[in-house]
């Protein structure tokens, strides 16, 4: 999606340990009209997936995965990373490792807002590792649904986590693929950006 592209290079600060900062448009102040680009653009890549609900971990995929549910004319659900005294229902949890936080969460989703039987599309802001994907599929196949796809906003392709993904058999898509970080400079896996 070059409109992401466009902004990552323009907004995206490149900080030690192959971090992309993104937080002028994407995971802390959101740029509404790009989040809502991004939206439609996984809802058309996913337009024949059969896709019952939209799946986030809180906050930052939540903007992103609302746009696309609203698109898709579907609910959303967003995974909890702390569990609140109001929750007192059955819920389904998994513990995963955020790589830029250094941290581990356990996220959690009502299991009435995760029914059996659907086709649950997972959407994030970031890939790296795959640690919060992975753990937002678990959950859709503890509930007896089925991950129809997992789209991400930005994945870092050197990293193992798109890899992962695709060994067990999720269709991926990401809007926007960062090749290197190297020397503080953004280069995509498009061929065409050559600098």
């Amino acid at each position: 999606m070059k409109l992401l592209e466009e902004r990552i290079k323009k907004d995206g600060i490149v900080l030690p340990g192959n971090v992309l900062k993104v937080d002028s448009f994407l995971n802390h102040q959101i740029d509404p009209e790009l989040s809502q680009a991004m939206g439609e653009e996984f809802a058309r890549l996913f337009k024949d997936a059969g896709i019952d609900r939209v799946l986030t971990v809180e906050a930052s995929g939540i903007a992103i995965g609302v746009m696309t549910a609203l698109t898709l004319h579907v609910p959303l659900v967003f995974a909890r990373k702390k569990k609140s005294a109001l929750i007192n229902e059955p819920v389904y949890t998994h513990r995963v490792f955020s790589y830029t936080k250094k941290e581990y969460s356990d996220i959690l989703v009502l299991q009435k807002f995760l029914p059996a039987g659907e086709r649950v599309l997972i959407i994030d802001d970031f890939l790296a590792n795959g640690e919060a994907a992975l753990g937002l599929a678990k959950l859709v196949e503890d509930a007896g649904s089925e991950v129809a796809g997992i789209g991400i906003a930005i994945e870092k392709a050197f990293q193992p986590g798109h890899q992962r993904l695709l060994d067990k058999g999720y269709r991926l898509e990401a809007l926007a693929s960062v090749a290197s970080l190297a020397d503080g400079k953004i280069r995509f896996t498009d061929a065409a950006d050559k600098d």
